[in-house]
């Protein structure tokens, strides 16, 4: 526990200080409880300019505005200038108390407002509680070792990128056959438990393969279950659902899956003459070309994540320190968003990007933990060599996503607005730019990169017990669709 006085002084601004009586203790892993006094002489300074500021406007009957007598005008108005004094002594004291007090707080102070009042006569005394930034000394990080993977793009891979445009740009077509390994077909998707429907995902088009992931469960064996089957066929299967789901109560519970085959589904093909022609490119080269350059991004990328997975479990090692409950499940969003933001940056296509966005959510509470870790590293770091971004860094970052998926920045910026994204984006940027100071001391040692070439899986947005999440590569999708 801690108590301190702060004076009435000017600071380098000139700004006057209250005189504040502050009490900060400790109640939990980054929890802090404050309780602020202020002394009644601030009170009646505020109330003085409040009454001021009231008087160049209020109107009475029998004054003429900007004539009425102090006095009456703290009585008609006695309220309102009383909430007036809260705000202003409020705000001014939370400045204050960020300013002189090292709290670091991550979200805005919890108390009632309304709740406050000022007194007639003594100190006006508050209190809240406050998450704040975890106390830790920044480990070294200067020479580190790191093994860096490396790749070549192959021809064989640019053939299967450009076959994955021609298939998010096709006409599809139903065929009347049986289901066959590494088939597109449309399946509704019905989720029971205990004899009680939780929800169905109708008409949804997917890849046959070994794994259907959900965001809070894994249907495995997904290619056997629906192999020979034909369109009407009703399946049923079951998955398990995550220990940390959004749902608690189905947290480890056995959930039925009915499937039914709606139909399978083949595609008329564009040529890669015409994807040139939608991405405004002469000729199918120019299409290779491009296509090897996001593929080489992607690359970049893996390489990216991989050295600062090494750098960040270094220097994470020692990061024994607690994170509170709400606090992680509070970020579990913004922990997502910004791996969801980097793939786009590197150009990944949805399926992929909605893949990987659903085996993170089914560990969330895990990763956002370790996340937030090292995200109160990098910062620190970032802090510690001065490193900023720039308005022009979050213009090309911007230009390159919406580039890679064919809209123009001003719509995938209004978007990423709309999203509360552009606060991500920037403090992604700043991250990669402190992991990139790290890299630029370390000493490298070169590896093959491992490269899956055979998928296993598919994903589709949706939960077992049919919540919704906002802010995701999905959600994007479905505004681009409505306009």
């Amino acid at each position: 526990m801690s108590t301190e006085t702060v004076a009435a002084v000017a600071d380098a601004d000139n700004k006057r200080k209250l005189a504040l009586e502050v009490d900060v203790q400790t109640v939990g892993p980054c929890r802090r409880h404050v309780r602020v006094k202020i002394a009644e002489a601030e009170i009646q300074e505020a109330r003085k300019q409040c009454v001021k500021e009231f008087g160049t406007s209020a109107a009475v009957p029998g004054f003429r505005v900007g004539k009425v007598p102090a006095g009456l005008i703290e009585r008609r108005f006695n309220k309102e200038i009383s909430d007036r004094i809260r705000e202003k002594l409020l705000i001014e004291s939370l400045e204050q108390l960020g300013e002189d007090k090292s709290i670091e707080p991550i979200d805005e102070p919890q108390f009632d407002v309304a709740s406050l009042q000022i007194p007639d006569t003594g100190d006006f005394e508050y209190e809240f509680d406050v998450e704040v930034r975890p106390e830790f000394e920044i480990p070294a990080y200067s020479g580190l070792s790191i093994k860096r993977p490396v790749h070549t793009v192959t021809e064989s891979e640019i053939e299967k990128r450009i076959r994955d445009y021609q298939i998010e740009r096709a006409t599809e077509r139903v065929v009347d056959r049986p289901v066959a390994a590494g088939d597109y077909a449309r399946v509704t998707l019905e989720f029971r438990h205990a004899d009680n429907k939780l929800s169905t995902v109708s008409n949804q088009r997917v890849v046959v393969r070994p794994s259907l992931k959900l965001r809070d469960g894994e249907i495995t064996g997904f290619d056997q279950l629906l192999i020979g089957a034909k369109a009407g066929d009703i399946l049923t299967t079951s998955l398990v659902v995550t220990p940390e789901a959004e749902n608690v109560e189905l947290r480890g519970e056995t959930i039925q899956v009915n499937v039914t085959v709606v139909n399978v589904v083949e595609f008329d093909l564009k040529s890669v003459d015409e994807i040139a022609e939608e991405f405004a490119l002469e000729s199918a080269e120019e299409v290779r070309n491009e296509v090897r350059k996001t593929l080489e991004r992607q690359v970049t990328y893996r390489q990216r994540q991989e050295t600062r997975r090494q750098v960040l479990e270094q220097m994470t090692a020692s990061a024994d320190w607690e994170l509170p409950e709400s606090l992680v499940r509070r970020q579990v969003e913004n922990a997502l968003r910004r791996e969801m933001l980097e793939m786009q940056q590197a150009g990944f296509s949805f399926d992929e990007i909605r893949a990987r966005e659903n085996e993170l959510r089914q560990k969330s509470l895990t990763t956002t933990r370790q996340a937030l870790k090292e995200h109160f590293v990098l910062d620190r770091v970032a802090t510690k060599e001065s490193i900023e971004v720039e308005p022009y860094e979050i213009d090309a970052e911007i230009g390159l996503m919406a580039y890679q998926q064919m809209e123009t920045p001003r719509k995938l910026r209004a978007r990423l607005q709309k999203n509360g994204m552009i606060e991500n984006l920037e403090a992604q940027i700043r991250e990669r730019k402190a992991v990139d100071h790290i890299l630029a001391h370390a000493t490298f040692e070169d590896i093959p990169m491992e490269i899956s070439e055979t998928e296993t899986s598919f994903a589709l947005p949706y939960s077992v017990a049919g919540t919704s999440v906002a802010g995701t590569i999905e959600d994007s999708q479905e505004e681009d669709s409505e306009e």
